[in-house]
């Protein structure tokens, strides 16, 4: 849709990048510019809730660009009717959140719509930092023979917020799964700062191996059993027949890095409390191929792609 619908019209070469942050530059300084909105269902979930998703969301685009987070806006789009004091739960958080990650709220807005017009809070927000990595990380910098590398295990976050829900087959009851799930939303300040080619947000680890794959016309090779997924999540994966790959993350990203600088990122990755459980699930292939390829946990090979459409809905 982005491509065929906004980029005809508001194209320029900072958007045509298509990446999580526009990267600007103002006389000698570099700036990162990112703005997302946030509609998750719940609005609380274990782990967190959608004021702190909000701020997660916005440093972690600006901090993947190598930016240093500064400053962000909050708007806030409330229906009629919706308790005070879930909105100072999730202004706490929020507040919470950005103390952490050092950045400011500087400006907002407030809007209220009749009842039955939203459903119950909806959040945008936009942030600003300053580049200070040396380098330029772009998905058009990777190279053939590239490590793939991620931070950590994937599709908590997806996994979290399906918990939560009350959904069997249309009615209200709820899944009994077990163990706790929480999200994995989190600030990735602080990650290596080692020579890499791009690094990315996962919001969905499969789809966007897919938009690089096509974006840079490459092929990435990677390997189903080197993929770090929590038994629980897997577990709930395997109940749904969804795929880990697709499930949400909000604190997780993807890095490409020489193959030769692998061992040393993944070393000060695993010192980082979000990059305990990274790994190097694959590389860069040679030649231009524009996909995925995952080979499977019993040695076979399937293309993974973008998904036709939101296999969970409004999961941030």
């Amino acid at each position: 849709m982005v491509a065929g619908s906004f980029l005809p019209h508001f194209s320029n070469p900072y958007l045509e990048r298509l990446e999580d942050s526009a990267v600007l530059t103002i006389g000698k300084q570099k700036l990162c510019f990112t703005t997302d909105s946030y509609v998750v269902s719940p609005i609380f979930f274990p782990g967190g809730n959608i004021g702190s998703l909000a701020v997660h969301g916005t440093v972690n685009d600006l901090a993947v660009c190598g930016g240093k987070p500064l400053f962000m806006s909050t708007g806030f789009i409330l229906e009629e009717g919706f308790p005070f004091a879930s909105l100072e739960t999730i202004i706490a958080s929020m507040a919470k959140a950005a103390k952490i990650a050092g950045i400011s709220i500087v400006t907002g807005d407030t809007k209220v719509v009749p009842r039955g017009a939203a459903d119950g809070i909806f959040i945008n927000t936009s942030g600003i930092g300053i580049v200070e990595y040396a380098g330029t990380l772009s998905i058009k910098s990777i190279k053939a023979g590239d490590a793939v590398i991620l931070n950590g295990t994937i599709g908590d976050h997806g996994a979290a917020i399906i918990k939560s829900r009350e959904i069997w087959d249309g009615s209200r009851s709820h899944f009994r799964f077990g163990a706790s799930q929480r999200t994995n939303c989190r600030n990735l300040k602080g990650q290596p700062e080692h020579p890499l080619h791009a690094r990315c947000d996962t919001r969905r680890a499969g789809a966007i191996l897919a938009e690089i794959a096509k974006s840079a016309n490459i092929q990435i090779n990677i390997s189903e059993q080197s993929i770090p997924v929590q038994d629980n999540v897997r577990g709930i994966c395997e109940i749904l027949g969804l795929d880990p790959l697709y499930l949400a993350n909000e604190g997780k990203m993807v890095l490409f890095c020489p193959a030769s600088d692998a061992a040393k990122v993944l070393t000060t990755m695993k010192k980082h409390k979000l990059g305990v459980n990274a790994a190097v699930i694959g590389n860069v292939a040679a030649g231009k191929q524009g996909r995925v390829v995952l080979k499977t946990s019993i040695g076979g090979e399937r293309i993974v792609d973008l998904p036709t459409g939101e296999l969970v809905p409004r999961i941030c």
